[in-house]
């Protein structure tokens, strides 16, 4: 796999990021083990992480981070990797978590990243996100945290997730004011499906749109990292199950059973799985993107990999 440099950084990353929301749920331990010395074998270098990972499932908070830690206590191959993590979310813990009630103060942040660099076991982070946006909060209040927090020593480079593209050009316009490297990354729901999806229950999660693809097509620095790369497995159920299966789900639409029918296809064109069609949808853009995907094991990385050795056509995907 060849890597992708983040312009104006020292941040050299693959070209898909293993993300963990999963880790300490599907897997931990040895079986955690596996699943990290496997990405590096592969060529990955990118761990994607969050200090709410997994708050939502009790009784243990900062789950995800904490397996990581623990394989980097291990393994000492800290130097290996470009650690991602995420801060700011709202409350996740309780019966009827909020994502309205944002926790993006500083002090919400300096609390976040504390305990992230605890129970990751590092000194520092290589690429740290704001997790949501609070648009009463101005940019430039936002991006002197950032700073802050990058003089300290306790982040290298910063990003956002979830933010508008008129918020991110907010915070580009201060950084080029005060002499600032802006956001590194930009983590948005994108995806093969995502263009004829019906709404996600959740509506502070943010799109890239056509609107943040020109965006990024014009700031390459602000390297776009996708999320949900796989459509939550719906090209994959409606394969393997059927149409019966996908039903309720919010990719169940007239243009995305469209594009399912033709998987068949483009499996024999390219000999190639549904993994690595629904994930090859990255390798056309028309702006670099790192998308972020979850592995369920150890077993499936060696597919998701081999994606990013198919010569995909761009007009495959349009439908």
């Amino acid at each position: 796999m060849n890597n992708i440099l983040i312009p104006n950084t020292e941040l050299s990353v693959s070209p898909f990021g293993l993300g963990t929301v999963d880790a300490g749920l599907l897997w931990d331990g040895a079986d955690a083990d596996r699943v990290f010395e496997t990405y590096l074998e592969l060529g990955g270098n990118l761990l994607d992480s969050a200090h709410v990972y997994s708050d939502w499932v009790p009784p243990e908070i900062a789950r995800s981070e904490r397996v990581i830690g623990d394989w980097l206590a291990r393994s000492g191959k800290r130097d290996k990797i470009v650690l991602i993590t995420k801060g700011g979310h709202p409350d996740m813990t309780g019966e009827n978590p909020d994502t309205h009630m944002n926790r993006m103060h500083r002090e919400d942040m300096v609390k976040d990243l504390d305990e992230s660099l605890k129970q990751l076991r590092t000194d520092y982070i290589d690429l740290y996100f704001y997790h949501r946006d609070d648009v009463t909060i101005p940019a430039e209040e936002t991006i002197e945290v950032m700073q802050d927090f990058v003089k300290q020593g306790k982040i290298r480079y910063y990003g956002c997730s979830n933010w508008s593209t008129e918020r991110m050009m907010a915070a580009d316009k201060y950084c080029a004011e005060k002499g600032y490297r802006s956001f590194a990354a930009n983590q948005a729901l994108l995806n093969l499906g995502y263009k004829y999806m019906n709404p996600l229950a959740d509506d502070t999660m943010c799109a890239i749109d056509g609107e943040m693809q020109a965006y990024h097509k014009n700031n390459p620095g602000n390297l776009a990292m996708p999320y949900m790369g796989v459509c939550s497995g719906f090209f994959h159920i409606y394969d393997s199950k059927g149409e019966e299966a996908v039903k309720n789900s919010p990719y169940y639409t007239e243009g995305n059973l469209k594009m399912a029918k033709r998987m068949a296809e483009l499996k024999e064109k390219y000999n190639a799985t549904i993994t690595q069609i629904v994930l090859g949808f990255f390798t056309v853009q028309d702006f670099p993107c790192v998308p972020l995907y979850g592995a369920q094991s150890a077993d499936t990385l060696a597919e998701a990999a081999g994606t990013f050795e198919i010569s995909f056509d761009k007009e495959d995907y349009i439908f």
